[in-house]
């Protein structure tokens, strides 16, 4: 069966597309603006503790689950369960991932449609085509729906081709080009004036805002939402993931590369802001809060790119063109966990299956692109802050309570022989089942009171 799913070839190739599924928006886009929003370095700070304390244990209970159910995420948590009430609750658990990663994709490639249009003006300025310029930059309802479709064909495309021609493919292309522009940006940005100020705030934390509980929830979901957790992307990858491989050497690869992009995007981010303000821009109200934060890379950067002269076209080229390609590299992961289980439950072609799913996503994105007020943040907040982490604590508990203990050391053997002796094995398991789930419960419970 699965020659026939199609596996990733190499050890590098599962790292560069995991980190790929994890390395996107969600750290490019999100996490500096959730740092500048909740304190700064108190809230990179508590993401990186709760980033290797909670989302690290649940990506390895992910990953585990799909390697050793070598399926889709409902039949890979259906084959570790028992009982029938076992099996139900399999279902409820990966069918819910699969949706919320679908959900995910529809407001996803609505963003990444804005990155496109973006990455598109500095050409367009540069050749004189002003209006155009001003279409590409400014929210109407032909911009988003024609460049949310363009970034959805391209999405399906990569899918359509399949693990390894698609995914680990475009992964070991993509990857690479995006570290090297963020390195290059983020060097840039901190020669100009003003970047001090941002790396203060950057670096330096106000322990007093450490665990205020808005902050510790934002956090939280921050380092479920860069991740890929919840969605069963993880699952799915684990399941086309080789039985040689160590998956804890894997997975400690994979949460180092993310968190450092992660980290390094607000290296860029954050300084870039101040820069900004340097020149003139406002980017803080009265009140000391973040303006317009979810919007905040259309709006204050443009700014700063503005203000550079003609050197200015080729930073924003560059910028909107790494956001674009860690778009991409998210949204393949994506479209891949709702496919996965429709060409497996359904028995229909991959080309087929991704023609049909991409197809509903995009009707989702368009009914939110006519309700944008009413849905957008709506369904970000559904998705990232509540679903997300839900799902995630479900799979701990899978791998705590439902598995049995020497099955799970039985799948842990394949590709690491020793791994009974070794320090992950005598914590993670009891760590998994007990702490993670009650962490991640109560943060859910004072979301959800919030």
């Amino acid at each position: 069966m699965s020659a026939s799913r199609g596996k990733f070839n190499s050890r590098i190739g599962f790292i560069l597309a995991a980190a790929g599924s994890a390395v996107g928006l969600g750290n490019i886009w999100g996490f500096p603006t959730q740092a500048a929003g909740n304190g700064g370095a108190a809230f990179v700070l508590m993401y990186l503790i709760l980033a290797f304390c909670l989302a690290y244990p649940a990506f390895m209970a992910e990953l585990i689950i799909g390697r050793h159910g070598q399926s889709n995420a409902v039949e890979s948590l259906r084959k570790i369960s028992t009982s029938k009430s076992q099996k139900h609750f399999a279902f409820i658990v990966g069918f819910g991932g699969i949706v919320c990663a679908a959900l995910i994709m529809s407001f996803y490639a609505i963003v990444a449609g804005w990155m496109l249009a973006f990455t598109a003006e500095p050409i367009t300025t540069a050749i004189g085509a002003t209006q155009t310029s001003l279409w590409l930059t400014e929210q109407s309802l032909s911009r988003n729906l024609i460049f949310t479709s363009i970034f959805t064909i391209l999405t399906i495309f990569i899918i359509s081709r399949g693990v390894e021609n698609g995914i680990e493919k475009w992964s070991k292309r993509l990857m690479p080009a995006l570290v090297a522009i963020l390195v290059s940006l983020t060097i840039y940005v901190l020669t100009l004036d003003g970047a001090v100020d941002g790396l203060k705030a950057y670096l330096i934390p106000d322990f007093s805002l450490l665990f205020k509980p808005s902050l510790v929830v934002s956090a939280l979901g921050q380092a479920f939402f860069s991740l890929s957790l919840g969605t069963s992307v993880i699952i799915i990858y684990g399941s086309y993931v080789s039985k040689n491989e160590n998956l804890v050497t894997l997975g400690v690869s994979v949460t180092l590369i993310d968190v450092f992009i992660a980290f390094l995007a607000g290296l860029l981010i954050v300084p870039a802001m101040y820069v900004a303000a340097a020149k003139g821009v406002q980017i803080f109200d009265a009140n000391g809060a973040l303006i317009s934060g979810d919007t905040l890379v259309f709006t204050v950067l443009p700014a700063l790119f503005d203000g550079m002269g003609s050197v200015g076209i080729f930073v924003s080229l560059s910028f909107f063109s790494l956001m674009s390609i860690a778009s991409l590299t998210s949204s393949i992961s994506m479209l891949e966990a709702p496919v996965s289980y429709t060409v497996e439950r359904f028995n229909i072609s991959r080309n087929k299956a991704t023609l049909i799913i991409g197809l509903i996503i995009f009707t989702v994105s368009s009914i939110i692109i006519f309700n944008f007020s009413a849905l957008f943040g709506f369904v970000i907040a559904l998705t990232t802050q509540y679903g997300q982490p839900i799902i995630g604590m479900f799979c701990c508990i899978f791998v705590g309570w439902i598995w049995h203990r020497s099955s799970l050391l039985e799948e842990l053997k394949s590709g690491n022989d020793n791994i009974e002796n070794q320090l992950f094995w005598k914590i993670w398991p009891w760590y998994t089942k007990l702490v993670c789930p009650l962490a991640i419960g109560l943060v859910f419970i004072h979301s959800v009171a919030s």
